[in-house]
């Protein structure tokens, strides 16, 4: 018998409903009770992913079409995440075959990964994000070539950290055009340099995190409402007043907490001033609870985002998995887990089509301007996975 989504969907929810209870007569330990309770939003996830990839990746170059360096890392990420989460081996071979994977294997030079990122130091950092996830998968199962995983992110930090000046009173530059410094970069910085340092990266990383967060607090970048806007004007040195994308309201969360969780401070205060930029996400760059970009519409002929902005609600959401897995505080995943659930349930309702591919509009059914590639998919699963995680199922 073939079901469609909707009816999969039941049927999970119905088969984890009597896992958790089973989960709870027989006194299965705690965290293998949220296991349970999330088994249907991970098969979910699990969907969304199988699409991804047979729809977009394309195995003889190890990316995919239509995808990017980033974007395409982000999707790496992604599966990693997913499989380890979930507990299963489905894309267990893919991270060799990945073309930043295969960059990692055959031992790339500094000048090599300098060539593959083309200047471009925001996208390196989500390439060491993925590096450091298909590392965590590969550790997790025993498998070969981790230690080259590692060695290809310290590669691409070092790169990253020498992009750092004091123009504007410090920061990472964008580029190695030097034009800009942004706030994508430097939340980056901080999360790479943070989560490197609880890594074994040493001191230096540490030093690094303390560094650009002094310097992002001061940089004027937040603005009045707690959100980022995306950077500096040159010469002035003064926030820019661009569009607040989603993503770095998500990016400087992972990065406090992870801050915060290799002892940048000796109390919970990075935690509160990652709070206060989630809880200006949810309140004003959402309609109806939901996330919604700027360049979001629902009805044909409207605004559309571009091959970046794509991605950038399901970053959101990634990060704030990781920065509740860093902050570790009950209390803290209480406040933020409904609104995860709420993210998730609009994927599934009004962003994904009837093949399980993801569009790119989640707060409100698609009317004829939701698009679908390979970044939409991956910014579904992204929600999918941090609501396994930590929103209600």
């Amino acid at each position: 018998m073939m079901f469609g989504s909707s009816s999969r969907r039941f049927l999970a929810v119905f088969a984890s409903c009597c896992l958790a209870l089973s989960s709870q007569a027989t006194s299965v330990p705690k965290q293998l009770q949220r296991r349970a309770q999330c088994a249907a939003t991970l098969e979910t996830a699990e969907g969304v992913a199988n699409v991804l990839q047979s729809m977009y990746y394309d195995a003889s170059t190890g990316q995919y079409n239509g995808g990017s360096l980033w974007t395409d890392s982000n999707a790496f990420e992604d599966l990693h995440n997913l499989m380890l989460g979930a507990d299963i081996d489905t894309w267990s071979t893919i991270a060799d075959g990945t073309f930043i994977g295969r960059a990692a294997v055959a031992g790339f030079s500094s000048a090599q990964w300098a060539d593959l990122i083309a200047g471009a130091n925001d996208d390196a950092q989500w390439v060491i994000l993925a590096l450091w996830k298909m590392a965590d998968y590969k550790s997790a199962r025993g498998l070969s070539n981790v230690d080259l995983y590692l060695n290809a992110a310290a590669t691409i930090y070092d790169l990253i950290a020498a992009q750092w000046d004091d123009t504007c009173g410090g920061g990472v530059w964008w580029s190695t055009a030097h034009t800009y410094k942004n706030a994508i970069t430097n939340e980056l910085f901080l999360y790479t340099s943070a989560d490197g340092f609880l890594r074994g990266g040493g001191q230096t990383y540490l030093d690094n995190a303390n560094n650009v967060w002094n310097w992002l607090s001061n940089s004027g970048m937040r603005n009045s409402q707690g959100l980022f806007n995306d950077g500096l004007v040159l010469g002035s040195c003064v926030n820019n007043g661009e569009t607040t994308w989603i993503y770095n309201q998500g990016v400087i969360a992972s990065g406090l907490a992870a801050l915060y969780a290799a002892g940048g401070s000796t109390n919970a205060t990075l935690l509160d001033q990652a709070e206060i930029t989630l809880d200006a996400t949810i309140s004003l760059l959402t309609e109806d609870d939901i996330l919604k970009e700027s360049c979001d519409d629902a009805l044909s002929g409207g605004a559309v985002c571009d091959a970046d902005q794509q991605l950038f609600k399901g970053l959101w959401t990634k990060h704030v998995q990781y920065y509740l897995d860093m902050a570790n505080d009950a209390t803290r995943t209480a406040k933020y887990s409904p609104f995860l659930g709420s993210q998730e349930s609009a994927v599934f309702h009004f962003g994904t089509d009837s093949s399980d591919a993801v569009g790119s509009v989640w707060y409100a059914p698609n009317q004829g301007g939701s698009i679908f590639t390979p970044k939409t998919s991956t910014s579904g699963l992204e929600a999918h996975v941090s609501a396994a995680k930590y929103g209600p199922c």
